[in-house]
């Protein structure tokens, strides 16, 4: 049976959420350069193999952040204990990845388009000729992909909402995928307006690390993001000790009978 999972509304401060990302990748400068940089190359650089390490990867990734966020000691193998419910988090992650994998595919659409273009010696593209080439079958292709490509792009926005909280809670509370999908859905929609902030501010972190020759996305601005993306689930998700601590549930009516006017027991 599905527990019953509560969740925060409008909960997030994306100024905040960033803010207390960096202080943690301070305090563990190195700790986090290393799980950001391992995470980021086998779920990128891997090809197939990376769709099916996502899920467990990134499960891994929110446990070690949200222990740090609680206090508790974290070491470096901690992220790879998504692997220990690899089953539901490689599946929740290849759903997670159904984007990725389109866009790959648009790719190699792309370069099916591309063996449309008539070549002359040595392979290269005649487009400088004395007749035109008949580029129409390219063009067609193309304009395919492209309109494909934009649907993509709004698909991949809506997926992303959804699928935000799934793995953690998948992590957290073994909930199975369909359960795990709903949930994170409700809870995204209900927070919308600072995820898009936080998006967009993240966004700003990884253009920073671009431009910094690319080594700055390595470390400062995916220890940043994946660090920021576990401190806004902890916020839309407050953990199940905090929920135990604040609540109470009041004495049943018969203690209170038994007590007088004077507060002693009669």
């Amino acid at each position: 049976m599905t527990p019953e999972i509560q969740f925060n509304r409008g909960a997030i401060s994306a100024g905040e959420c960033v803010s207390q990302a960096w202080e943690m990748v301070k305090r563990r400068y190195w700790l986090y350069v290393g799980m950001a940089a391992l995470a980021f190359v086998l779920t990128s650089y891997l090809y197939c193999i990376s769709w099916f390490l996502l899920g467990p990867l990134l499960g891994g990734v929110y446990m070690l952040v949200l222990k740090d966020e609680r206090g508790e000691p974290v070491e470096f193998g901690m992220m790879f204990k998504g692997f220990e419910k690899f089953v539901p988090l490689m599946i929740v992650g290849l759903l997670q990845a159904v984007p990725q994998i389109i866009l790959q595919l648009l790719g190699l659409g792309m370069n099916f388009a591309q063996l449309f273009i008539p070549r002359g010696r040595g392979g290269n593209p005649q487009f400088f000729q004395n007749s035109p080439p008949d580029l129409s079958a390219f063009w067609a292709i193309f304009g395919i992909v492209m309109i494909v490509w934009a649907c993509v792009m709004v698909f991949a926005i809506v997926w992303y909402f959804i699928f935000l909280f799934v793995v953690p809670l998948t992590m957290e509370y073994d909930l199975p995928p369909v359960a795990a999908i709903k949930l994170s859905a409700r809870a995204a929609w209900a927070n919308a307006g600072g995820i898009i902030v936080v998006a967009i501010l993240v966004g700003l972190v990884m253009l920073v690390g671009t431009l910094a020759l690319c080594i700055g996305i390595f470390f400062i601005s995916l220890p940043i993001h994946y660090a920021t993306n576990a401190i806004v689930y902890r916020r839309v998700f407050p953990s199940r000790d905090a929920a135990q601590t604040f609540s109470y549930n009041p004495p049943p009516p018969s203690t209170y009978r038994d007590w007088g006017p004077g507060g002693m027991a009669a």
